[in-house]
C-alpha cells in the first residue's frame, strides 16, 4: 500500500502548516450535506473519499473538503 504524504496534498495553505484531517460531523457542518449524501457522492466519485485510521474511525482531509466547496462555489 502506498504511503500518504498528507502535507503534498494541499498547495493551498502554507507549507508549515500540518494536514487536518476532519471527522464527519465537520464535513458535514462546512459542505451542509447529511451523512447519506456524503457517502452517496463518495461512491459516485463526486465528493473527496474518507480514509481510515482504525476499524470505526473515518477521516477526510481537510485540503480536499476545501478544494471540493471551492469546485462548487466555481460552478455555473
Amino acid at each position: 500500500m502506498p504511503t500518504l504524504n498528507l502535507n503534498d496534498i494541499s498547495s493551498s495553505r502554507p507549507s508549515s502548516s500540518p494536514a487536518r484531517l476532519l471527522r464527519l460531523p465537520e464535513v458535514m457542518a462546512r459542505v451542509g450535506l447529511k451523512r447519506s449524501a456524503i457517502y452517496q457522492r463518495m461512491s459516485d466519485g463526486t465528493f473527496p473519499r474518507s480514509r481510515s485510521l482504525g476499524p470505526k474511525c473515518a477521516v477526510w482531509v481537510e485540503a480536499e473538503i476545501d478544494a471540493w466547496i471551492d469546485e462548487v462555489v466555481q460552478a455555473p
